[in-house]
């Protein structure tokens, strides 16, 4: 049986799921790391065509609504001594070289790039990194070389990109065996209950099956972004009544007669 064809039939069908029991440590694997791959295709989708959208955006809103700057001796100059506040769909641009916006005013903003004083700031996600001017060494920039910087990280965001996404596969990765992990010790007490023949090896293999439909479901529910009220209660509970019935398709142990 095929990785693909034990994912189609793990959602809807416990006795293949209990099959997989004796199957290789080596495809199991194999095949959470395919559930977290699904998992976290959602995020990767928003979170490149995210950054993609927010570079053109920034790319953009630089050249045709900002002011002429330069950016000398670690501060932004120029003839604009006002706050400017640029919104473009969901994205927003700061630029102020007075010094009236500081960094933490940007505290729980989102999609936000600031163009402050003497710093640089991105705000997503609630949370702010400054890039301070200093950095530059000195070096006097203007409006141009500002654009410049951006076609150079624009030519690089495909591996940014890569890169982003492979740190959050690593870490969906090791949560999704934490979560298999833990679901497999609560099938000790479920094999207990129904009395079946079954290790901790056996019960993890048939925990990385078990967790299939709940995996496709918030998938399909993070493409359509629907938030899922009591998400992981409703992801544990599923789970394990997946895993019980999975349990109760292995055959019981004979009983001796005598």
């Amino acid at each position: 049986m095929t990785i693909f064809t034990q994912l189609a039939k793990s959602m809807y069908s416990p006795k293949d799921i209990a099959s997989t029991r004796y199957q290789g440590i080596g495809k199991t694997i194999l095949y959470v790391f395919l559930l977290t791959l699904i998992s976290i295709l959602p995020v990767g989708y928003y979170i490149s065509s995210g950054i993609t959208e927010a570079f053109d955006t920034a790319k953009k809103s630089v050249k045709d609504d900002l002011p002429s700057f330069t950016i000398e001796q670690g501060s932004l100059i120029s003839d604009t001594n006002a706050p400017l506040t640029i919104t473009k769909d969901e994205f927003t641009i700061i630029f102020d070289p007075s010094g009236a916006v500081e960094e933490k005013d940007m505290a729980g903003m989102d999609a936000t790039i600031a163009m402050l004083q003497n710093t640089a700031v991105l705000a997503t996600g609630g949370q702010t990194n400054a890039i301070p001017y200093s950095v530059f060494a000195g070096e006097k920039m203007t409006k141009q070389d500002v654009l410049n910087l951006i076609d150079a990280a624009d030519s690089s965001l495909p591996v940014m990109i890569g890169l982003v996404l492979l740190v959050i596969f690593v870490f969906s990765s090791g949560m999704k065996f934490i979560e298999i992990s833990l679901l497999a010790l609560f099938g000790l007490l479920l094999k207990n209950l129904a009395g079946k023949p079954l290790q901790y090896r056996h019960l993890w293999r048939i925990a990385a099956y078990s967790v299939t439909l709940t995996t496709i479901f918030f998938t399909i529910m993070g493409f359509l972004k629907t938030p899922v009220p009591y998400n992981y209660g409703i992801n544990w509970f599923v789970s394990s009544m997946i895993l019980l019935l999975a349990i109760k398709e292995v055959p019981s142990p004979h009983k001796k007669e005598g």
